[in-house]
C-alpha cells in the first residue's frame, strides 16, 4: 500500500479491557492535516506512517499507541522536517507508546501495571526530523562547513522512491520548533529494516533548541534508547532501559544541554552486543568527518548510570572528536572503561587531530572558549552549549563498581581539581537488587529487578551545581534524584514503575532504609556474608533486602514491603517493633527493636514476595499516627555449606504514618 499521500484514513474497531470502551483506530495513512489523537481511543499503526510537512499531530494525555506486534514490527511514527508533534503527556496520564503484546500484560487495562517481557522489535519507534545544522559527509553534495543545504537521509526509513525527500533531516535554523514532547514511555520497539539498520526508541536528526522534550522513557528497544544526530534541542528527565545497543547515542554535530538522565544497562532481546544486548552507556561522536562542522559540543549533568558489572561496555566512549562535559553524575556497575577512547566510529572518519583539529589529549585541556580556529568553522553563535570549563571533562562525579580506570586517570579526570569521587565501599544509590545471572548474545547480565535510584554516600551533595541559566536546575548532589525525599520522578508514568523496578511515585511516603549489610560479614553464620545492601548469604546464594513501596498514609494506604533475594522455599516473618536499636549494624542482624507483632508468608519460587498488609489487618492499622515504625524481613536459612543454623535478616525500613 502507498502510504506517502492521502487524507489520514483509520479503520475502527470497538475494544473492551482497559480501554474499556475506547475504540482501536487503525492509522494506514500518513497524516498531511493537522490531527489530534485522543485518550478515548488506541492508535494501532499500519504501517511507517509520517507526519508530513505542514501538518501537526497532537496526542493528548492518556492516549496509548499501541501496534500489532509482528516479527521485525509493524507500525512506526515519523515527524519530517517542516512538520510538529505534541505529545501532550502528565505524570498522571503518560502517553504511551508500545506494542499490543505488551498492553495485554495490562491488569484490567491499566498501563500503570504490566509484566516485563523479554522482547522488542515488537513496532517501529517514534523519529523527528527537524531543520537544525547537522555534519554528514556521507551525503553528496554536503560540505564540511556549517551549510544549510547539508542533509542526510534518517536511519531506518526507507525512502519509497527516488529523491522521497520525507526521510532527510538537517538545514540551518538551529532555533528550528519540531512541537513538545511530555511523559512519554516507549516500549518494545525498534524494528529491524535490514542489516544494521535497526529502528531507536526515539530518533532526533537535526531538532533545534524550539522543540522542548521532557520526561521521555525508552524500555526495552532492539538498537539504541535514543539517538540524535545533529541539532540543539535541550533534553530533561530521560530514562532508558535494556535497550540492545547504547543508550545514549549522540553524532552529528549535537550541540544542546542535558540533564537529569538514569541509564540501567541490560538486554532486551537474546542478541548479539549491539542488536539486543547493551553496548554503551553513552557513546558520543562529534562530527562525520572528524574535521567536519559542527562537531559535537554538550554538557551533561546529573546523570545516573547503572552498567552491567561483567560484560558491559563502555560508561562513556568518546568518537570523532566529540567534545563533552560531564558533571554531577554517577557511574556504577559498569563492567568496562570508565573512559573509552574509540577515536574513530569505524565507518571512515579519522579521529581526533584529524586536520588541524585538536588531538584527544588537546580537547581535555583545551578551555571550552578557546578553540583554534579552522577553515571549516561554523559562524559565532553556533555553539552554546557550554559555560565554562575545557571541552573535555568529568567533574563532581561519583564512581562506583567499576572496572577499567586507565584511561580516565590518562587523561586527568582523576586530578583532584575535578572533584570526583572513586568509592570503594559505598553505594551511591539507596538501593539496587540483581537477578541471577544469565547469558544473552554470548554475555554475562545481570538485570536489574528493583532500583531504587536515589542518592547515597557520596552522591548526596555535590561541590558545585548546574548554573541556572534558564533549562539546568541547580541541583547541588550528584545523580539525577534529589536526595532525602519519598518519591522520584520515575513514579506514575514510567513501565519501570509499572513493571515494579522503580515503584515509588512522587507523592509516595515510605519512610526511609536502615541497617544495609555493609559487606564484611563479621556478623554472618561461617563468613557468608553478601553484597552490599545485603544481609547474610543463604542457600540461594544471595542475601535478601527490603524496600518498602507506596505511600503509608491514613487516608490513602498503599503501603507494601517487597522481599528479594530469599530463598523460595523457605517461609519468612515481616517483624513490626517501635524502636529502632541503638547503632545497629547489617549483615544478618536485627536492627529493628521493640519486637510486638509478625507476620507469615511463603515466599515464592522466585525467590521475591510482598507484604500487602499485616496479618490481614493493613499495615495502618499496626502503625501510631505520627509515630515511626519499623519493620525488617526475617527467615532461617543458612548458606548451602553452612552447617550452622543461620538466622538471616533483611535490611529495615522505618515508616511514619501521615493523614
Amino acid at each position: 500500500m502507498n502510504l506517502t499521500q492521502g487524507p489520514l484514513f483509520v479503520s475502527v474497531l470497538l475494544c473492551l479491557g482497559s480501554t474499556a470502551t475506547a475504540a482501536e483506530i487503525f492509522v494506514t495513512s500518513n497524516i498531511s492535516t493537522s490531527t489530534t489523537w485522543t485518550a478515548d481511543n488506541t492508535y494501532n499503526l499500519q504501517g511507517q506512517i509520517y507526519v508530513l510537512p505542514g501538518a501537526s499531530l497532537t496526542i493528548e494525555a492518556g492516549t496509548v499507541v499501541a501496534s500489532t506486534a509482528t516479527t521485525n514490527g509493524s507500525g512506526s511514527l515519523a515527524v519530517t522536517k517542516g512538520a510538529q508533534i505534541f505529545v501532550q503527556g502528565t505524570q498522571e496520564n503518560p502517553v504511551i507508546m508500545t506494542s499490543t503484546d505488551d498492553v495485554s500484560t495490562w491488569t484490567a487495562g491499566d498501563p500503570k501495571t504490566g509484566v516485563w517481557r523479554e522482547s522488542a522489535n515488537e513496532w517501529g519507534n517514534l523519529t523527528l526530523m527537524g531543520d537544525a545544522f547537522i555534519s554528514e559527509n556521507a551525503t553528496a553534495g554536503n560540505v564540511p562547513t556549517c551549510n544549510a543545504a547539508n542533509v542526510a537521509a534518517m536511519e531506518g526509513l526507507t525512502p519509497e522512491f527516488a529523491g522521497d525527500t520525507k526521510v532527510l533531516y538537517g538545514g540551518g535554523n538551529d532555533d528550528d520548533d519540531s512541537g513538545s514532547i511530555s511523559y512519554l514511555s516507549v516500549r518494545y520497539a525498534g524494528r529491524v529494516v535490514g542489516l544494521a539498520n535497526e529502528l531507536n526508541g526515539l530518533s532526533l536528526g537535526g531538532i533545534g533548541r524550539g522543540t522542548d522534550i521532557h520526561h521521555v522513557e525508552i524500555m526495552n528497544n532492539v538498537d539504541d534508547g535514543i539517538e540524535i544526530w545533529g541539532g540543539t534541542v535541550p533534553l530533561k528527565y530521560l530514562s532508558i532501559w535494556n535497550v540492545g545497543d547504547d543508550s545514549l547515542d549522540i553524532d552529528q554535530g549535537y550541540r544542546g544541554l542535558i540533564q537529569f538522565v538514569l541509564i540501567v544497562q541490560g538486554f532486551s532481546v537474546d542478541a548479539s552486543q549491539g542488536s539486543g544486548v547493551g553496548d554503551n552507556c553513552i557513546e558520543i561522536d562529534g562530527a562525520e568527518d572528524s574535521d567536519w562542522q559542527p562537531v559535537t559540543t554538550t554538557t551533561i549533568y546529573n546523570a545516573t548510570v547503572v552498567g552491567q558489572p561483567l560484560d558491559g561496555d563502555g560508561a562513556t566512549t568518546w568518537r570523532d572528536n566529540a567534545r563533552v562535559q560531564y558533571r554531577n553524575c554517577v557511574f556504577t556497575d559498569c563492567g568496562e572503561k570508565v573512559v573509552r577512547f574509540d577515536n574513530v566510529d569505524g565507518d571512515g572518519a579519522n579521529g581526533y587531530g584529524h586536520n588541524g583539529t585538536l588531538s584527544w589529549a588537546q580537547t581535555w585541556s583545551t578551555a571550552y572558549n578557546a578553540v583554534p580556529a579552522h577553515a571549516n568553522d561554523c559562524p559565532p553563535g553556533t555553539y552554546q552549549s557550554q559555560f565554562s570549563g575545557n571541552l573535555a571533562e568529568i567533574k563532581d562525579s561519583v564512581f562506583f563498581n567499576n572496572s577499567d580506570y586507565a584511561e580516565f586517570n590518562n587523561v586527568g579526570a582523576n586530578s583532584t581539581s575535578n572533584n570526583n569521587v572513586i568509592e570503594p565501599l559505598n553505594s551511591p544509590l539507596q538501593g539496587i537488587v540483581r537477578g541471577p545471572i544469565v547469558v544473552k548474545g554470548g554475555k554475562a547480565m545481570q538485570p536489574v529487578t528493583s532500583l531504587d535510584p536515589r542518592p547515597a554516600a557520596d552522591a548526596l551533595v555535590s561541590v558545585d551545581a548546574a548554573p541556572a541559566n534558564g533549562f539546568f536546575t541547580p541541583a547541588p548532589y550528584r545523580g539525577a534524584f534529589v536526595p532525602n525525599i519519598n518519591g522520584t520522578w520515575l513514579g506514575d508514568w514510567t513501565a519501570s514503575y509499572a513493571f515494579g523496578f522503580t515503584q515509588m511515585d512522587a507523592n509516595d511516603n515510605t519512610g526511609s532504609a536502615y541497617c544495609f549489610g555493609d559487606g564484611t560479614g563479621a556478623a554472618c553464620p561461617c563468613s557468608g556474608f553478601g553484597g552490599l545492601g545485603e544481609g547474610c548469604v543463604n542457600t540461594g546464594g544471595t542475601g535478601v533486602t527490603l524496600r518498602a513501596l507506596g505511600n503509608a498514609s491514613v487516608s490513602s494506604d498503599t503501603l507494601r514491603f517487597d522481599v528479594a533475594g530469599a530463598p523460595g522455599t523457605k517461609p519468612g516473618l515481616l517483624l513490626r517493633g517501635n524502636n529502632q536499636i541503638a547503632n545497629p549494624i547489617g549483615d544478618g542482624i536485627i536492627c529493628t527493636a521493640g519486637m510486638s507483632q509478625r507476620s507469615q508468608v511463603q515466599v515464592t519460587a522466585a525467590g521475591v514476595t510482598s507484604f500487602t498488609d499485616f496479618n490481614g489487618a493493613g499495615f495502618g492499622s499496626v502503625a501510631n499516627l505520627g509515630a515511626p515504625t519499623n519493620f525488617q524481613f526475617w527467615y532461617r536459612d543458612p548458606m548451602a555449606t553452612c552447617s550452622g543454623s543461620g538466622f538471616n535478616f533483611s535490611n529495615a525500613w522505618t515508616v511514619t504514618y501521615e493523614n
